[in-house]
């Protein structure tokens, strides 16, 4: 029989074992945890769609000294700026003391969330109720968007440019809106169909009324009494929908879940849960050398695409001002930069264990988690960091004390998904995913470990002081 002894000293001197955050640190540590997580949830109730995320992260940048940055002004050492784009997008960057020839640390999350978006000519009548036609934005199971109270938030724009901001919902006094459902009696055959089937996309329409306007007759009665609503509350009227950015999102707070209160129940942890930890690091770190960029990105959830995705040229635009403005070389620049594509992963849920390859899943309460790559089947669509870059992340990540794990989406062929991180690599970036996991993604309301998120605004520390 082998000595036990001398199998446990091996196994601790060359074993690897994944960390569970509250085995590992102490009161003061889970204490720091715990108190880290109310500003984040109050974060999330503020921003429900990427527009609100971008009106509230600017005021955190202004409160910590950004200001606002357009191209060609001067730039100096310690500098702190942000670049507002179209209001949907936003690059927070410090520069730093060092030569800008050593490269940024760039950050890079998403603030775009699944979601109902308003079609463009939305308001119609029939049976007797008024409903808003959608269209689904990102990877959404419809069936978990029904019979849940929604808000409706936006902005409308007029032909004359005003901007007029629509909420409503949040308020307690506010009503909210709405998506039907079969009752269990006649969705028998509904409830044969697959999930992905059941409920088609253009059943979910938004119930907006029932009531007539007043002296209504006729089939647009309480159609016409919708737009007076409307109109009364707004100033708007049927054609200004055709240049509206409307969506309905879930009518709920982020809230401890948990006996324990352990974790966090919201929507739009993905992927905000990674946004806000990068944002407060960064404002963490004015010490650090680096120069420093933090992006807050749309359009992840459907292909990074358009003019406020990371598609777009305009961080590698604006990477070009920094350096011009310091007296660099822009490809020896980009050579040296080294990017974080902060967006979250898939945890292990043990209640669909065959969706997981156990042993390279994100657990819950072993920290923010890295994955070499993402993408499906055999990596397709994915960035593959490579080797010396993750044992560089190990180092800082040691030296640091973080606790931190890795993680892959799921068994091989059994989905897949993708980052914006491919999309800063093809710059000749060196950069690899680091992000939180959550539990139920882009369900409208997810679930994250508040140990997982102090973990990350650890990590996104580490990674600008390195």
């Amino acid at each position: 029989m082998a000595d036990t002894n001398i199998i446990s000293e091996l196994e601790s001197k060359l074993g690897y074992k994944r960390v569970n955050f509250y085995e590992k640190s102490d009161e003061a540590t889970i204490k720091a945890a715990y108190d880290y997580a109310p500003g984040y949830m109050k974060y999330l109730d503020a921003a429900k769609t990427e527009r609100e995320a971008i009106t509230v992260s600017i005021a955190m940048a202004e409160a910590e000294g950004y200001i606002p940055y357009t191209f060609g002004m001067p730039l100096t050492a310690g500098g702190k700026y942000y670049y507002n784009n179209r209001g949907r997008n936003l690059y927070l960057f410090r520069i730093g003391s060092e030569p800008i020839n050593n490269g940024m640390r760039i950050i890079a999350s998403h603030v775009d969330v699944p979601r109902i978006d308003v079609k463009q000519c939305p308001l119609y009548e029939d049976g007797g109720m008024a409903f808003f036609k959608t269209h689904y934005y990102g990877g959404i199971r419809k069936y978990q968007w029904v019979t849940i109270p929604l808000a409706l938030h936006g902005v409308v724009v007029k032909a004359d440019g005003t901007v007029v901001n629509v909420c409503i919902g949040e308020d307690p006094s506010d009503p909210v809106i709405y998506i039907n459902d079969l009752l269990p009696h006649l969705g028998r055959d509904q409830s044969s169909r697959p999930l992905g089937s059941a409920i088609p996309a253009e059943s979910l329409n938004l119930l907006m009324g029932t009531r007539p306007c007043p002296s209504g007759e006729g089939g647009n009665a309480i159609r016409l009494n919708v737009l007076s609503i409307l109109n009364e509350k707004y100033g708007i009227t049927e054609e200004d929908f055709l240049s509206a950015d409307l969506s309905a999102v879930p009518a709920v707070k982020a809230r401890d879940v948990g006996l324990d209160r352990s974790l966090i129940g919201a929507y739009g942890h993905d992927d905000r849960v990674c946004a806000y930890p990068s944002m407060t690091a960064l404002f963490g770190t004015d010490d650090s050398a680096h120069t420093a960029i933090v992006i807050l990105a749309d359009k992840e959830e459907i292909g990074s695409e358009g003019n406020t995705g990371l598609k777009c040229d305009l961080l590698i635009d604006l990477m070009e001002e920094i350096t011009k403005a310091m007296g660099g070389h822009f490809n020896t620049v980009k050579i040296n930069s080294k990017c974080l594509s902060s967006d979250v992963s898939a945890c292990f849920d043990p209640n669909f264990p065959e969706v997981f390859e156990r042993r390279n899943a994100s657990m819950l309460n072993c920290g923010v988690a890295m994955s070499k790559y993402t993408g499906s089947g055999g990596k397709s669509g994915t960035n593959d960091a490579p080797a010396e870059f993750i044992a560089w992340i190990r180092k800082i990540m040691a030296e640091a004390g973080v606790i931190w794990q890795t993680g892959e989406l799921g068994k091989t062929d059994v989905g897949g998904g993708g980052t914006v991180a491919k999309f800063i690599a093809n710059h000749n970036i060196e950069t690899v995913d680091l992000g939180v996991p959550v539990i139920a993604m882009h369900a409208p309301y997810e679930i994250v470990s508040k140990a997982d998120l102090y973990t990350a605004h650890q990590a996104f520390e580490a990674f600008l002081k390195a």
